[in-house]
């Protein structure tokens, strides 16, 4: 294979990466509002020769190269998040800028930024003979992941019946190659009182002072240590063989499950009584050993909620908001860790690749990337969750990651992305299906798999 060649093309293509990453940019596209974003991607890969350009029933966009049967897939979710305090942006979140290294604007780096260099990573596996033969190429703009992070995935995979033999994701990467990362859930927690009149609050039950127990519980679950010295043992016990004997070693890789309270709802008669009702959300990151049944159960525990007894309900939420589309996929707030091992054949082509076009260690573009990526290892783990636990999470397709920007600029005002990043992932993508051994596929590429702890995933 000639790397010089698939590098001088993504250079030449970046121009036109960039100029599709601005279009992308400026078309709102929050999570179920994604249709004019879906369109426009549509129109590039139409533009560019694509084999095929579809959308599927719950809005996904999805582009082929090739005739093979059997499936390498790039993933890239389209729908980003508001823009939050408009004061806290320097220029138009949409209308954005560039200079001659970045692109500005809500999305470039989460995540539309890694759907511009799949789309012409891909074109140039076309324009340089690079898809192997008995396989095509499969370049998906998923949606509705800032909501429900892999439920586009769960669509793909058991409506649209598509099975990858494995996926690229491109979410940003900060110029590594990622492995794995933390699963979540989403917990509610729902108190009940008996409301009164506020003059006389001793005829009621209050439930906003019984959330309030609950919530110092749930701040200590978080922030505890993990031995004696306290009645809730920390979260941080997971990564002691003592408490997580089977899979410490995977969690100390990952970095410890966290829990913290994201939302609090009330209701009461007026402002003038006692409120008969109160619920909170929990954000839980779970690392490897964890299940949703035992972060359930760790919250059932605490003893401020065994204390309230039948008036407290520990439930996990469900998402249904309708796609763009109208289509509805009902499913759990839940989302499951993952680990590949790095001996892995599709975690392998990635290092591979990126020893050929690039070296040896992660690459910056500027001096504020070098300040968040220089001396990290090259092959690494995400912090934030991704469509991976739906793709390897629930359903075994093996993952790994690699994409342009930076995690610290997800959901952050003044959002960038680099334009070097762009051409350095395209090319990456363009050489990995030809370095891709299916052969070495001898056993199982997960190292932690949160399906194999003992949860009933549907």
């Amino acid at each position: 294979m000639d790397f010089g060649a698939i590098k001088k093309a993504a250079e030449a293509y970046g121009p036109s990466m960039s100029r599709f990453l601005r279009d992308m940019i400026a078309i709102p596209s929050e999570s179920c509002e994604e249709k004019g974003v879906v369109y426009r991607i549509k129109e590039e890969m139409e533009k560019l020769g694509y084999d095929k350009v579809e959308i599927d029933g719950l809005g996904n966009v999805i582009g082929w190269m090739g005739d093979g049967e059997k499936i390498i897939a790039i993933d890239s979710h389209i729908d980003t998040v508001g823009i939050g305090n408009i004061n806290n942006w320097e220029a138009d979140p949409y209308k954005g800028y560039e200079t001659d290294k970045i692109i500005y604007g809500r999305g470039g780096s989460d995540q539309e930024g890694g759907l511009a260099s799949a789309v012409y990573g891909t074109k140039i596996m076309k324009d340089l003979g690079l898809i192997p033969q008995g396989y095509k190429i499969m370049v998906v703009g998923s949606v509705q992941e800032e909501d429900c992070d892999g439920m586009c995935w769960q669509y793909i995979y058991n409506v649209d019946k598509i099975v990858p033999e494995f996926v690229i994701s491109t979410e940003p990467t900060d110029g590594g190659i990622y492995r794995g990362h933390r699963g979540r859930m989403e917990i509610r927690v729902d108190v009940k009182g008996i409301s009164c009149h506020g003059s006389a609050p001793e005829r009621g039950d209050n439930a906003i002072y019984k959330m309030a127990d609950i919530l110092q519980d749930v701040r200590a679950l978080n922030e505890n240590p993990a031995d004696d010295s306290v009645e809730i043992k920390g979260l941080v016990k997971m990564l002691d063989p003592k408490y997580n004997p089977e899979h410490y070693e995977d969690a100390r890789f990952l970095g410890r499950g966290t829990c913290t309270t994201s939302q609090i709802f009330y209701t009461s008669p007026s402002r003038c009584a006692v409120a008969d009702s109160c619920a909170i959300s929990i954000d839980r990151r779970m690392t490897a050993g964890e299940t949703y049944k035992s972060c359930l159960k760790e919250i059932e525990d605490l003893p401020s909620v065994k204390k309230y007894g039948e008036d407290v309900k520990v439930s996990m939420y469900w998402y249904d908001r309708p796609a763009w589309t109208g289509e509805v996929y009902k499913t759990e707030c839940f989302f499951p860790t993952w680990i590949n091992k790095e001996s892995a054949p599709h975690v392998k082509a990635l290092v591979d690749a990126y020893h050929e076009l690039w070296g040896k260690e992660r690459i910056w573009a500027d001096d504020t990337a070098k300040s968040k990526r220089e001396g990290r290892p090259l092959v690494d783990k995400w912090t934030f969750s991704t469509n991976g636990v739906a793709i390897q999470g629930r359903y075994g397709i093996p993952c790994v990651g690699f994409g342009p920007g930076a995690e610290s600029q997800a959901h952050a005002p003044n959002e960038i992305t680099w334009k070097q990043d762009l051409v350095v992932c395209a090319a990456l993508y363009a050489a990995v299906p030809m370095l891709y051994k299916p052969a070495e596929k001898k056993e199982s590429a997960t190292s932690f798999r949160q399906e194999l702890t003992g949860n009933d995933i549907r």
